[in-house]
């Protein structure tokens, strides 16, 4: 493996010309490509498998064009003080609203609460369903605007005047801030680690190239994979975020290699063939991360974690050979200051930063594990009261219009008016379909914690009814869950009276079976995860205990993370100072993103650091001085990484959108714990307890595994002695 990156990262370097136009000629064909293709289509959310999903598709089966995807907006109407709407003066005002509301091309409908008896039983509350003929994203401005000005207007009559639903979502992305920042505090890092313009801005250049590439293709393909708009969000970040991480490893070595007196061909080859192995097996965690998505069984998901480890493969490539291009046109900008000017590159001191803390540890390794994972064990203990859920309207800030609606429609009709339940029965076995759709509805309406049943309403064919149950609890009310789980409990004996049967679907019911098929998933998840990861980790460290205390470590910092994310969204403390106004469950498939993202950049943490000190080992050097070198050569980069990740992901905690604050503060809190308390702390007071054993491999073992020589020791011989400052000067000349 080093030979041939050594060799990958030489021919890179000779021929940058041709490598710069390679991915010159790859970034313009797939951002034309990008341009010409059809815009990508939103198929949906759907998982296959649960009940929920089973009825909606019996539903599309059973009554055609009946669940077209259209956008809807519910506007609420609430009368001031002491008047109700149905008052003469805002009984008009409402009317006139309605027919503002109609009047557009992409509408189909907007219906009058007092003909649909859409009223408040205490008549201070109404509310109007508006049908387009579109769907959210294909909403014109004209047709969002026209929604605003009738809002507007109806407020101008003294009315409270709020609206949710799907017309509100104005598709724009979230995260375009916070990638911005997110840069700028990279850049930062970069230049206070580097000490140099051009090795600062190296790496974010490769990234922002790697992700054009990523991004562009997955638009060019979008329509020919069924990939949908959200697909590349994760593309994005992940990609941004490792491309700068192996870049900054590649020149970090670099420089490493030229403060050894090398030419700068010669480094740029080593620095390829040692730092890019660790890449090479880095990316290569990542992609089972998040190719292992596909184990949850949800098709975006699965489509999600493609696309960002097809991202993270670009990555790995840029890594690989344009940066070893770039570094031969400007072998000497990405030094220090003086090593540019004076024409002379120090060699690096035995004594810096991560020397030091690793020295620390080692005197004290028994105190610092107890410590780390005392600590890390007290964070995690609230992950053992986590719900799942996924929030909606409820978990927004109260100044949003969707969230006023939304309380509204609570305090008029109740709280389970906003997440109704959907049944749908299917009378195909029954001879009497009418008769068997009442009785279904009665039983369910005489159910402890049912408000009201709609009346049913049957397809063409008469051999199917659907109608609505409204619970008396909110949506992500546990005791609405329990609801659930009552009304699909009575189906035995309902089948056996009627000969019919029923299921029960509808937003609230869908959010339930996701949350849990997405817990019984997680497990399954993590020892596919594991399980290949360790194989790899095996390869690459030849040694059995390593790969072991890595995955441990990393489940130690993921449950940590989950526990802080409970204590702060579930339970609230310190809520308030993320600027998050309503608690509640955990977005349902936040435990797989968590598990999925943060293993992989775990590992890269992993790989780096602990691979510098199996080289040293194998070296020659004893257990201990191979963590301190360890340590000395990699601990300042991976901090610097760290920082990054942790800077990218921050950014998103400052969204108005909940679940896009606990994403961004659990992938930051994640990286923080896994970084600085499992890699930095609790990894070399492990080593420093097993000493010579950390490195132990059974023979058997070492005899099926393969050799990658990862440490570049076949490359020691020939590179040990150092080249003559001519060489240098005339390389740097090429």
């Amino acid at each position: 493996m080093a030979t041939f990156l050594y060799r990958v990262g030489r021919l890179a370097f000779r021929r940058r010309w041709y490598v710069a136009l390679v991915w010159a000629a790859v970034l313009a064909a797939v951002g034309l490509g990008a341009l010409k293709a059809p815009g990508a289509a939103d198929e949906g959310f759907s998982m296959p498998g649960i009940e929920s999903q089973k009825a909606f598709d019996l539903m599309e089966q059973r009554f055609p064009g009946a669940t077209a995807d259209g956008a809807t907006a519910r506007v609420v109407f609430v009368a001031p003080n002491g008047e109700k709407v149905t008052a003469a003066d805002n009984r008009k005002a409402v009317e006139a609203a309605v027919a503002d509301l109609a009047d557009g091309s992409q509408v189909a409908s907007a219906v009058n609460p007092f003909q649909a008896k859409a009223v408040s039983k205490d008549g201070t509350t109404a509310y109007a369903t508006v049908t387009y003929k579109v769907a959210a994203d294909d909403l014109t401005d004209v047709s969002r605007h026209q929604l605003d000005k009738a809002l507007d207007q109806a407020r101008d009559t003294g009315l409270a005047v709020d609206a949710g639903g799907t017309a509100m979502n104005d598709g724009a992305g979230a995260g375009g801030a916070a990638e911005v920042i997110g840069v700028a505090i990279a850049a930062v890092v970069l230049l206070v680690t580097f000490g140099s313009l051009a090795a600062a801005g190296l790496p974010l250049l490769t990234a922002l190239i790697g992700v054009g590439v990523s991004m562009a293709s997955i638009l060019a393909l979008a329509d020919a994979l069924g990939l949908s708009t959200t697909t590349g969000t994760l593309a994005m970040m992940l990609g941004l975020a490792v491309g700068i991480d192996y870049a900054l490893f590649v020149v970090s070595r670099y420089r490493e290699e030229r403060a050894k007196g090398r030419a700068p061909q010669e480094a740029t080859s080593l620095a390829v063939g040692t730092a890019g192995s660790a890449v090479v097996f880095a990316g290569l965690t990542v992609v089972i991360a998040l190719a292992g998505l596909s184990v949850v069984g949800i098709p975006m998901l699965t489509k999600m974690g493609l696309a960002a480890a097809g991202a993270v493969v670009v990555a790995v490539l840029i890594a690989l050979t344009l940066v070893p291009a770039f570094l031969g046109f400007w072998p000497n900008a990405v030094l220090k200051r003086g090593a540019r000017k004076g024409g002379r590159v120090e060699a690096e001191t035995e004594d810096n930063g991560g020397t030091r803390w690793a020295r620390f540890v080692l005197r004290r390794p028994l105190p610092v594990l107890l410590l780390g994972v005392v600590g890390l064990g007290a964070l995690a203990l609230p992950m053992t009261s986590l719900q799942l859920g996924m929030p909606g309207d409820e978990a927004k800030p109260a100044s949003t219009t969707e969230r006023r609606a939304y309380d509204a429609l609570a305090e008029g009709f109740g709280p389970g008016f906003n997440g109704p339940l959907t049944v749908v029965v299917d009378a195909r076995g029954d001879d009497d379909a009418k008769a068997a759709a009442a009785t279904i509805s009665k039983d369910i309406a005489a159910t402890e914690g049912v408000v009201s049943v709609s009346p049913a309403r049957f397809n063409e064919a008469g051999d199917t009814a659907v109608f609505s149950v409204v619970p008396s609890t909110a949506p992500t009310d546990e005791k609405t869950k329990d609801l659930v789980t009552t009304i699909r409990g009575e189906r035995p004996g309902v089948e056996s009276a009627t000969g019919a049967t029923f299921e029960v679907t509808g937003t609230t019911a869908l959010n339930i079976d996701i949350s849990e098929k997405v817990q019984s998933a997680l497990v399954p998840y993590l020892i596919v995860v594991v399980g290949l990861a360790i194989v790899l980790l095996l390869v690459v460290f030849r040694s059995l205990l390593v790969p072991l205390k890595a995955a441990l470590g990393f489940l130690l910092s993921v449950l940590a993370a989950l526990g802080a994310v409970v204590v702060v969204f579930q339970e609230g403390h310190g809520a308030g100072l993320l600027g998050v106004e309503t608690t509640g469950p955990i977005m349902s498939l936040m435990p797989i993103f968590l598990v999925g993202i943060v293993f992989g950049l775990a590992m890269d943490y992993e790989v780096f650091l602990v691979s510098r000190m199996r080289e040293a080992y194998v070296h020659g050097e004893t257990a201990h001085q191979a963590v301190t070198s360890g340590f000395r050569h990699s601990a300042r980069v991976v901090v610097a990484a760290a920082l990054i990740m942790i800077a990218v992901f921050a950014g998103f905690i400052g969204e108005s959108d909940s679940m896009i604050k606990m994403i961004g503060f659990g992938l930051a809190t994640a990286v923080l714990l896994d970084a600085f308390v499992v890699r930095m702390a609790l990894v070399p007071a492990v080593l420093a307890l097993l000493g010579d054993r950390a490195w132990w491999l059974p023979k058997w073992l070492d005899r099926i595994l393969p050799r990658v020589d990862v440490e570049g020791e076949a490359l020691t011989r020939a590179a040990d002695t150092p080249e003559p400052a001519l060489a240098d000067q005339e390389a740097a000349r090429v």
